[in-house]
C-alpha cells in the first residue's frame, strides 16, 4: 500500500489515455486493499486482485458486494477466536451498522442523511460523551436491555428518503439465501434472518 500510494499518489493533467488507464489500476487497488477488504497488515495487497482488473468492461459484471460481504463474514468469525487481537474486512460496514442499532454509542452527527448511510459520519461527528475504550464499552452493551437495541432503523422517514423505493415496497428482496464466494472464503448470506428492521413479519428462520 504504502509503495502505491508513493509511486501512484499524484495524477498529472497532461498524461496519454494509457497512462491514465494505469494510474487507475493502483487506485482501484488501494480501494479494495485499504478500504472494502483490507487484511489485518494494513499495507499489503495480494496480487490475485490485479488479475481482475485487466479488463474494466469485465470487473464491472462481477459481483463485488458479495466478497466485501464474504470477507467481512469469515474475518468475524476468526476475530471471536480468544487469542485474536485484530480484524480485517469492511469495518465501517460494521461501524455504522452498530451505531444505527445502538444509540448509546453513535457520535452525534448534524449532517443530513445520504446513501450510501455509511457516510452518516463522515462530517466531523462530536464524540463527546460516547465511550471510546472497550473496557467502558464492555458494561454498557452488557446492560442493555433487548428494548433499547434498535430493531427498525430504517422505518425513520429521513433515512426511508434516501432509499430506493424498490427495497422498502417489494419484500421478496428480503426472503434471499445466497452464497458469497470470494476465492477460498464461502459464506452463506440469509437475508431473511433480519426482517425485522424492515418492518416486516419476522418467521422462524430455517436451520442454514
Amino acid at each position: 500500500m504504502a509503495w502505491l500510494r508513493r509511486n501512484f499518489g499524484e495524477l498529472d493533467e497532461d498524461l496519454t489515455k494509457v497512462k491514465r488507464e494505469q494510474h487507475v489500476h493502483p487506485y482501484i487497488l488501494m480501494a479494495i486493499r485499504g478500504i472494502l477488504m483490507p487484511d489485518k497488515s494494513q499495507n499489503l495487497v495480494h496480487l490475485r486482485w490485479l488479475l481482475k482488473l485487466v479488463n474494466f468492461r469485465e470487473a464491472r459484471e462481477l459481483n463485488w458486494g458479495s466478497a466485501v460481504l464474504a470477507t467481512l463474514y469469515w474475518e468475524m468469525c476468526w476475530a471471536t477466536q480468544p487469542r485474536k487481537i485484530k480484524i480485517g474486512g469492511f469495518m465501517l460496514l460494521l461501524q455504522s451498522l452498530a451505531w444505527y442499532r445502538l444509540p448509546f454509542l453513535h457520535p452525534e452527527a448534524n449532517y443530513c442523511y445520504t446513501f450510501p448511510l455509511v457516510t452518516r459520519w463522515n462530517h466531523r461527528p462530536s464524540y463527546a460523551k460516547v465511550p471510546k475504550e472497550m473496557r467502558d464499552i464492555q458494561p454498557l452493551l452488557d446492560q442493555q436491555s433487548e428494548v433499547e437495541f434498535v430493531w427498525t432503523p430504517y422505518k425513520d422517514p429521513t433515512i426511508q428518503e434516501c432509499i430506493s423505493s424498490e427495497f422498502l415496497v417489494n419484500p421478496n428482496v428480503w426472503h434471499m439465501n445466497l452464497s458469497l464466494v470470494v476465492y477460498v472464503i464461502v459464506e452463506m448470506h440469509e437475508s431473511n434472518r433480519v426482517m425485522r428492521q424492515l418492518r416486516l413479519r419476522q418467521s422462524i428462520p430455517v436451520a442454514p
